[in-house]
Formats: C-alpha cells, structure tokens, sequence
C-alpha cells in the first residue's frame, strides 16, 4: 500500500531535479510530484511524494520535516485525501490561481480563499438594476401624466385614485 506524503515550504524556483536530488538518498520514494502554477510555470510551494509502506513515510517525514533546503526548512507530513469544500451561496468557482496538477490538496485549511476581484452584489441591488433596464426598454409605452400637486390641494387624494379610495372607505365602514 503506497502513502502520498505533503512537501511543504519549497520556494518558488525550485524544480523536480532540485526535489529529486534532495529525496535521493533514500530509496524509499516512489514518485514525487511537484505543484506548479498553470500561468508562470513556477512552484505553488508544495509537492507531493509517494512512499511504499507506512514504515517508511514515518522514517521519510522524520528525516526530512524540517530539514534545511534553500534556506528554508521543508515540512513533509502524510497527506490528506482531497475534499470539495463547501460552496458559500452565490460563490463562484476559480476563486484562486489555476493549479497544473491537484490529486491530493494540501493540509486542510482552516478559512475559505478570499475572492477579491470582484465585489459580491446583494440581491436587491440586482433588482434595482433590472428594474431600470425594464424601464429603459419600455420607452414606446405610454405614461401615464404626471400630477402635480398644489398648496391649496395638498390635503385632498390624487383624482386619477379618489374614486376607488371611497369605494375602499365604504367597504371599511361597513364591516
């Protein structure tokens, strides 16, 4: 039964060779992968290593975690399997940088990645938006004319609605 092992904190110029090179004095390791970015080509920071007994990736991550490789010390541990997270409501997919090659992802991470290219709109700010492009395109209806009101009859209900305000009053009266 093989184990796939996280190798962690590899900077970003690192390539297959330099990992290989490190990982060869141990003949244990079946296969290495390393995680690059599909855009610049570069290391995302981590790999992925695959051992052939459980034995052996306890004796590779207690030989290897923490060891000195281009001034930056290594973190190897046993990998997770891979999960979908859960989707926010509204959230899009691609909210990060595409990944050339993903089997297993990397420790769990504890907060959800931040999208901030795009701002995330409310939903009735949506509707204010269709709304005014409704109106925009009913241009040819006919409108209906605008009342204006005066001091002197401020107090008294539009008379385009009045009759149907005193069939409201009476049906209220009489229950």
């Amino acid at each position: 039964m093989s184990i796939r092992l996280y190798v962690g904190n590899l900077p970003e110029e690192v390539n297959r060779q330099d990992l290989e090179a490190v990982f060869s004095s141990t003949e244990e390791f079946v296969s290495l992968k390393l995680i690059t970015d599909r855009k610049t080509g570069k290391c995302r920071g981590f790999g992925f290593l695959t051992v052939g007994t459980t034995e052996a990736a306890d004796v590779f991550i207690e030989k290897f975690n923490g060891l000195a490789f281009k001034e930056i010390s290594l973190r190897v541990e046993k990998a997770q399997p891979k999960t979908k997270p859960e989707k926010a409501e509204g959230e899009t997919e691609g909210g990060e940088a595409p990944v050339a090659a993903t089997e297993v992802s990397a420790p769990v991470r504890t907060t959800p990645p931040v999208n901030i290219s795009r701002p995330v709109r409310k939903p009735q700010q949506r509707d204010q938006r269709n709304d005014r492009n409704r109106s925009n395109r009913d241009n040819n209806a006919p409108r209906p004319e605008r009342v204006v009101s005066t001091s002197d009859d401020a107090g008294q209900p539009d008379p385009r609605w009045a009759e149907a305000l005193r069939n409201i009053r009476k049906q209220l009266t009489k229950a």
